[in-house]
């Protein structure tokens, strides 16, 4: 079950970046919602990532501002650059913790390129 390393980059080369003989990977990734990095944020969640599926966890929100379809949408941009294919995560109703997963469609053209924030 072993992969070609050099295969396998070639795939997630957005993922992965090699320095000498490191090949350091992202596997876990912590988003904050906020207009600027250092100012207090509106909502935080934990994308854990294992090959082309990810899982989000931790996923909390200000009382004020719930989690919408503008948020959605910029989680489903990111899993679509790091080329995930699933995704998974829980939805709380009702104090009831509801097992959600969805299909991530591929991106059809790299319009919105990841971007790099200096902090």
């Amino acid at each position: 079950m072993s992969k070609n390393i050099s295969t396998s980059l070639q795939k997630t080369a957005t993922r992965c970046i090699k320095i000498d003989n490191w090949i350091f990977e992202i596997k876990a990734v912590r988003a904050i919602r906020v207009e600027e990095y250092g100012q207090p944020y509106s909502g935080i969640a934990n994308i854990n990532i294992n090959g082309d599926k990810a899982y989000i966890d931790g996923l909390m929100t200000n009382s004020n501002v719930e989690f919408g379809r503008e948020d959605f949408a910029a989680f489903k941009a990111y899993l679509q650059q790091l080329d995930i294919t699933k995704v998974d995560f829980d939805r709380y109703k009702n104090q009831e913790a509801i097992a959600k997963s969805l299909d991530v469609p591929p991106l059809t053209a790299r319009s919105t390129a990841l971007k790099l924030v200096t902090i």
